[in-house]
């Protein structure tokens, strides 16, 4: 548990190699934020050519060996909401039949950037499950904790990103003592909205791994990673495919959580 409230709270919010609706900085000025996570991530193929010029996004397994190198940035985190207490959080509906008497609740405004976020954050949690995955949004720790204890038992670990270096995009050597952590891992992603809202999901065909790394200024990183063994289901326009120049069912495709994201696996 220690370690579970240490990946809860930390201020980092993750790498750059995701999108962010909300488009928190501009890639000419500050590492732009992408939420890993949810769904198949950019399906249609669109994502801002800068990022993908400026950090590493996705890449094959075979990238992480020794020496092999990546632009990456782990970032401060925008988002510094907490879980709300379990009795209010069942108090404040959570779909998007109800979005008007959320807004209402927290006095936010239909029109404005934050009630689109919000909206964007439940049409995500209740979209269907794709092929292979296994969902659940948790708008609380305890239905966080409760999910985790359903699914894999009481016996497990988490895992997040370790990090020296914060909001600086440089590059980044892959060092020895790349470690697998499980397969199949479940993976809690932070999601933007008023209160913390974690989207956990597993897929099948996944295997979870620490990869050690040291920065071009010698700063050192301790990175999750997740590679997807099986795309054969994935989206023939996903815009990994189109960065590695590979096709469905090809290798294993890997990328690196963001520092808010949580990873479980069964001891």
């Amino acid at each position: 548990m220690a370690i579970l409230m240490i990946c809860i709270l930390q201020e980092n919010a993750g790498n750059d190699t995701a999108f962010s609706y909300q488009e928190k900085y501009s890639p000419k000025i500050k590492p732009q934020r992408v939420d890993y996570g949810t769904g198949y991530w950019s399906e249609d193929g669109k994502i801002n050519k800068n990022i993908t010029a400026n950090t590493t996004i996705f890449f094959l397994y075979d990238d992480l060996r020794p020496n092999r190198k990546m632009r990456l940035a782990f970032t401060k985190s925008t988002n510094g909401t907490n879980f709300l207490p379990l009795k209010i959080a069942k108090t404040i509906p959570f779909s998007s039949h109800k979005l008007s008497k959320i807004l209402n609740y927290f006095s936010i405004k239909s029109s404005s950037k934050e009630a689109q976020i919000m909206k964007q954050t439940i049409e995500e949690c209740e979209a269907p499950k794709f092929s292979g995955e296994d969902k659940y949004c948790a708008t609380s720790l305890e239905s966080l904790v409760d999910f985790i204890v359903a699914k894999l038992g009481k016996e497990v670990k988490t895992f997040c990103n370790e990090e020296e270096e914060k909001n600086k995009i440089q590059e980044y050597t892959v060092l020895k003592g790349v470690k697998m952590i499980g397969d199949n891992p479940i993976v809690c992603h932070k999601l933007e909205y008023k209160y913390a809202v974690f989207y956990c999901h597993s897929f099948s065909s996944t295997k979870g791994y620490s990869v050690p790394l040291v920065g071009f200024d010698g700063s050192e990183a301790e990175a999750i990673v997740i590679c997807h063994t099986n795309t054969s289901a994935w989206n023939p326009n996903h815009f990994a495919f189109q960065v590695l120049n590979v096709k469905p069912g090809g290798p294993p495709i890997c990328h690196i959580l963001n520092s808010d994201t949580i990873v479980w696996i069964p001891r």
